[in-house]
């Protein structure tokens, strides 16, 4: 079956459908004070999962989109969702390390399955421990059981072995972290929460998740693709095939067999946007503002910028993350973020939270190039775009605590001059 598209969209309104479905399409509400659950639920049930990163050079990764689209809020909700019964989030291997509703982690099942298979494929071995039925996962498993949740650190205690790594086989923290690593890998294991190290507080899905969820009967794989990739299109508003395999990391083949499914129920419309090669799918709920007229500094592990693809056809943005990038190849810096501003990203900038110091620290901010071909009539002025993100930026620090931002003499990027004039020095 061949896809015709029934809709034809500028670029323009395609950005403006994504920005809606995103919930970046408007400026964060003003509250008396932080949010809260409320905040986080809602940013979940828009985006179906948050990616979990260990990068803290400015927040945790699953922190910031919701911060992004709800401002302020209180961190501590997240410990609730993830470490209470019942709870509202759980982790697994979604796009890449995430936190799902517990329904989604059943959804994810199959890929659970192929993640074991892709494994025993590769061999019996994940970096030097046996996996599968071996003897060293099973006693893993056990410890989980009986004492759960534990961290990989408490594991390793448990289990009796050396406190590090020897060449004989012994349960040392490594081993002990592997073989738990490969059951959450595996959906066998999921988390109870972090605790204040950040380690995973491993548990068996069987106490972790909610009552209802497990007395639920399990969705078929047919049926949990589809309602996965419908989560997917929703989420994006407009968005190509390999978009939507890519927000569950779930193969571009037989996500396109549920999309097919979706287009003949009228889910998902076909359409074609001008400069971005299809086929390109809309969701029958995706708005197109008239206006977008969202401000936002965006994690660099976004779902509205994760597939890069989309990102470059949508905003004319070639955006990596360079943190394993040799300092001198860096195009735009070491962590940096992309600043939403309206329609577009406008700029970019390197980001350091030095909370001994009590700094948002600027390494550095560069205008972001547009789309070719597709002239950003209206664009706003460097200084424009300074003052919107030097706000940005007093906002951010504000809510992680930080007292001041400081545009260093030395920052880099064709934007750091304007923007040190609209940033208020420390101690001014």
């Amino acid at each position: 079956m061949v896809d015709t598209p029934r809709q034809r969209l500028t670029r323009s309104q395609a950005r403006r459908a994504a920005l809606r479905a995103a919930g970046l399409d408007r400026r964060r509400p003003v509250r008396p004070g932080p949010g809260g659950a409320r905040e986080l639920q809602r940013v979940v049930d828009r985006l179906g999962l948050l990616q979990v990163d260990s990068v803290n050079v400015l927040a945790r990764a699953h922190l910031v989109p919701v911060y992004s689209r709800s401002g302020a809020w209180d961190v501590t909700a997240l410990d609730r969702a993830t470490g209470r019964a019942p709870r509202r989030l759980v982790e697994t291997w979604a796009h890449e390390a995430s936190l799902v509703p517990p329904a989604t982690f059943r959804d994810l099942a199959f890929k659970h399955a192929a993640n074991r298979a892709r494994v025993e494929r590769r061999g019996d071995c994940l970096d030097g421990v046996p996996v599968g039925r071996s003897p060293q996962v099973a006693a893993a498993w056990e410890v989980v059981e009986q004492h759960g949740p534990v961290t990989a650190r408490e594991a390793q205690e448990l289990l009796g072995g050396p406190a590090r790594r020897t060449d004989a086989w012994g349960w040392s923290w490594t081993e002990a972290r592997h073989a738990l690593e490969y059951l959450f890998y595996v959906g066998e294991l999921t988390t109870a929460g972090r605790n204040a190290q950040f380690e995973r507080r491993f548990d068996l899905p069987d106490r972790a998740l909610p009552r209802e969820v497990l007395a639920a009967p399990p969705a078929d794989e047919r049926t949990a693709r589809r309602r996965l990739t419908e989560i997917a299109a929703r989420a994006h508003g407009v968005a190509g095939l390999r978009c939507l395999a890519d927000h569950w990391r779930t193969g571009v083949e037989p996500t396109r067999t549920a999309v097919a499914e979706l287009v003949e129920d009228g889910v998902l419309e076909p359409v074609e946007v001008t400069g971005w090669r299809g086929p390109l799918y809309r969701h029958r709920d995706a708005a197109v503002p008239r206006r977008a007229q969202g401000r936002a500094l965006l994690s660099p592990f976004d779902p509205l910028v994760w597939e890069r693809t989309r990102t470059e056809q949508l905003f004319g943005l070639r955006y990596r993350l360079e943190i394993y990038v040799p300092a001198a190849q860096r195009v735009w810096g070491y962590y940096v973020l992309p600043f939403l501003l309206g329609e577009r990203l406008v700029a970019l900038v390197d980001l350091k939270a030095d909370r001994r110091g009590g700094v948002l620290r600027v390494h550095a901010a560069h205008r972001a190039p547009g789309p070719a071909g597709d002239p950003l009539t209206g664009a706003p002025s460097d200084a424009e775009v300074a003052h919107e993100l030097a706000a940005e930026l007093a906002e951010v620090a504000a809510w992680l605590g930080l007292q001041d931002v400081l545009v260093g003499g030395d920052a880099a990027g064709d934007l750091a001059r304007a923007l040190a004039v609209e940033v208020v020095p420390p101690g001014a």
